[in-house]
């Protein structure tokens, strides 16, 4: 196939952890042309997907520039767009969510697949305060109602956020590895670098196939406990189980959050939103995402194919 002939995709937030995962698995298809959207075209991940042939473009991943985003998205056939986490109380997510979506039709882009998640305030009663799942919703019944071919992918919670934002303690010989869910809760884990392109990839092979879809990408369902002995039984390493379920306990584990108050309301109210609610609605496949990619890590994948031993890790794009 002709490079000429490729359609191309752009792709938001393309050194994120879900951003880098479809542009390179689009790169490797050989199917597509990329374009990356950064905010810096000279950091290492960018210029790792330069070398692998996508071309860079530099735009500030927030409110205010969507005649950029516009000029961004000409001349594109397809675009994965994903928000960037903010802190509440802001909510600039949803209104960059919008714009960039807004932005994506002005273009007359064919088929955009956004990375969303479930209205926790919807679903919860608003009884549960996790605003970075609900501003999501909210952009995502905002594409439904522009004209254009759509789909959602809908990460589970990130294996990966145990090694970055919630890395174990060390306690003598003891690896502690602290949760904000239950022990025994069993929810849906994935990691988003090596799962999120193949199934988005799928998708902008097949757009019509999807259109309208709201797709789980999961890699397991699988609850601290099983984590915990996974990870002692893969490293030989003593590990147990800590209970960050409660405001004390979670601070006690994780101090820099008690900077901002609402940043610990969100964790907690998502955690026992996926307790008492569920992660995903009833009605969604969460086999789908492993039918189409058989390679979807398990946690036991996750943690041979990376060799973690509990020691934090930076994925600082």
């Amino acid at each position: 196939m002709s490079v000429h002939t490729k359609p191309l995709i752009v792709v938001v937030g393309a050194t994120s952890k879900q951003g880098r995962s479809v542009a390179t698995s689009l790169l490797e298809s050989g199917d597509f042309q990329v374009r990356a959207l950064t905010r810096n075209s000279s950091s290492p991940q960018a210029q790792k997907l330069a070398r692998a042939g996508a071309e860079l473009l530099e735009v500030p991943l927030e409110p205010g520039h969507q005649n950029e985003f516009e000029q961004a998205f000409r001349s594109a056939e397809g675009a994965f767009l994903m928000t960037p986490p903010v802190s509440p109380p802001s909510t600039d997510e949803f209104t960059l969510g919008c714009e960039l979506a807004d932005a994506a039709v002005a273009a007359d882009v064919a088929h955009i697949v956004f990375s969303t998640l479930e209205n926790v305030d919807e679903r919860s009663g608003g009884t549960k305060f996790a605003p970075h799942f609900t501003d999501k919703a909210l952009v995502a019944d905002h594409i439904r109602t522009l004209p254009i071919t759509h789909t959602f992918v809908m990460l589970s919670f990130f294996y990966t956020n145990a090694l970055e934002y919630y890395a174990p303690r060390i306690d003598g010989d003891t690896v502690v590895m602290p949760f904000y869910l239950p022990e025994d809760f069993r929810a849906p884990f994935v990691d988003p670098l090596t799962a999120t392109g193949p199934a988005v990839r799928e998708v902008l092979s097949n757009p019509h196939t999807y259109h309208g879809a709201s797709l789980p990408i999961v890699g397991e369902v699988i609850s601290p406990r099983e984590m915990v002995d996974t990870f002692s039984r893969v490293t030989g390493l003593k590990a147990e189980y800590g209970d960050a379920c409660s405001r004390e306990r979670f601070v006690e584990f994780f101090p820099a959050f008690a900077a901002n108050p609402l940043d610990v309301d969100e964790i907690l109210g998502m955690a026992e939103y996926a307790v008492d609610f569920g992660y995903y609605s009833g009605d969604r496949d969460l086999q789908w995402s492993r039918s189409n990619n058989a390679s979807t890590l398990t946690w036991e994948q996750f943690l041979r194919t990376t060799a973690w031993r509990g020691n934090r890790v930076s994925y600082r794009n």
